[in-house]
């Protein structure tokens, strides 16, 4: 990895490199993902299940699309019972972690007879993507389910492409019935968000869809955002990891490759006030890289997107934190605590050395999706809030609307919305 000495000019550049990465970026795509959604939209399933087979090469149609019983207990026998037992308690976590995240309705009464309040609901339906393939990841499938179940959706589909023989990847399968899914379809890409998002013969229009996926699916979410709702347009998987001298080098090292092998673009970036931790950690990561699987992808990740960036004093190095605003942040100071409470701006904090991050990615209980891209400026990780809307409510006694009649109505009259305030005026006109 590349070791510079930190400049404001030398944050600015890695952010600009970073920022190409995004899924917003990607105009090319934008033509090609626009017509499948607008033949999903027109055509539906003849289109559906036209897609499915030059894309996945799989002979789908409506008596298959849907994953049986049969199937889901098949993928059970094919997973082994250790693996299981795992995702069980892994759910467990997320599910008791995300319990404690509900919100509940609320009613002020006051006495002049006004009643002011806020009504929570549970979205109704929902539509998760999971990718196929190489890019199986049950545990994604636990994050995205269990915050919807918990928040009451009362009808959660998921959607992924399934094999050539029709098959969908058993540990997918597996992780959404632990995880509570309604219903389980083949297919997946671009085409299976248009055909959450306005529904076909086979499957059903939902409300909001979630879950990450390839440039295509990420282009389609943006595509129909406004017909439903989105969870974000997720970019490439990063962390950044901020410490001192008090790191130990090796750990650090192990850190930052564990995001290194998402793919090629993901980011590595090491944020320390110590010359010494540095050149050790880059020791470490070569040392590492001659015995990963994944050494080739690695490789490339931290020739694009790795850095080892050496800051001043803490202030510094907090500041370039923030400034980048990663998804993964690891804290490793000799008061983590501390120093979190300085950091605005990072989708997951892990504290200590023993907070590794794929502590976060399966097994802790708070949600692995995360903000990337710098959007965890404004963004948050998944939760149970993006299953739920609001919905204000007000009820005004004869009293209560007479006491505050007048200024309603010099409210209305200054806006010249006349008919605003005359349904005001002609409830007390004598």
């Amino acid at each position: 990895m590349r070791k510079v000495k930190l400049e404001k000019d030398i944050v600015k550049g890695i952010l600009n490199d970073l920022l190409k990465r995004s899924p917003v970026n990607y105009g090319t795509y934008t033509e090609t993902v626009n017509a499948i959604v607008d033949d999903i939209k027109n055509r539906k399933d003849e289109a559906l299940f036209e897609y499915t087979k030059n894309f996945d090469n799989a002979d789908v149609n409506a008596s298959n699309i849907l994953v049986t019983n049969e199937e889901i207990e098949e993928a059970f026998s094919l997973v082994g019972s250790d693996l299981v037992e795992t995702m069980e308690k892994a759910a467990a976590n997320i599910r008791e972690y995300h319990e404690k995240q509900r919100q509940y309705s609320w009613f002020d009464y006051k006495e002049d007879g006004s009643i002011l309040g806020q009504k929570v609901s549970a979205i109704y339906s929902a539509g998760v993507y999971v990718p196929g393939g190489k890019a199986a990841y049950p545990s994604s499938v636990l994050m995205n389910i269990i915050p919807a179940k918990v928040a009451g959706v009362k009808e959660l589909i998921m959607c992924t492409p399934p094999s050539k023989e029709g098959k969908v990847n058993p540990g997918t399968l597996v992780a959404a019935k632990i995880a509570g899914i309604d219903r389980v379809y083949k297919v997946g890409g671009a085409q299976a968000i248009a055909a959450m998002a306005f529904g076909t013969e086979s499957v059903p229009k939902v409300d909001k869809i979630v879950g990450p996926g390839n440039i295509y699916v990420a282009l389609a979410k943006k595509a129909v955002y406004g017909y439903v709702s989105i969870d974000s347009i997720a970019g490439p998987s990063e962390i950044l990891v901020l410490c001192d001298d008090c790191a130990t080098p090796k750990y650090v090292a192990a850190d930052l490759l564990s995001q290194a092998e998402h793919d090629e673009l993901a980011s590595a970036i090491l944020v320390t006030t110590s010359e010494r931790v540095a050149d050790e950690v880059n020791k470490e990561i070569e040392g590492f890289l001659k015995t990963l699987s994944r050494s080739e992808i690695i490789k490339k990740s931290l020739d694009n997107y790795g850095y080892i960036l050496v800051a001043d004093d803490l202030d510094m190095a907090i500041d370039v934190v923030n400034e980048i605003a990663p998804e993964h942040l690891e804290i490793v100071t000799k008061d983590p605590f501390n120093t979190m409470t300085k950091v605005r701006n990072a989708g997951a904090m892990f504290l200590g050395e023993f907070s590794s991050e794929p502590l976060g990615d399966y097994f802790a209980g708070p949600n692995h999706v995360l903000p990337t891209n710098g959007t965890a400026k404004f963004f948050s990780p998944l939760s149970v809030d993006d299953f739920i809307k609001k919905s204000s409510i007000i009820a005004f006694s004869k009293e209560a609307l007479e006491n505050a009649s007048e200024d309603i109505i010099k409210f209305a009259e200054a806006e010249g919305l006349t008919a605003h305030a005359n349904s005001i005026k002609v409830r007390f006109n004598k």
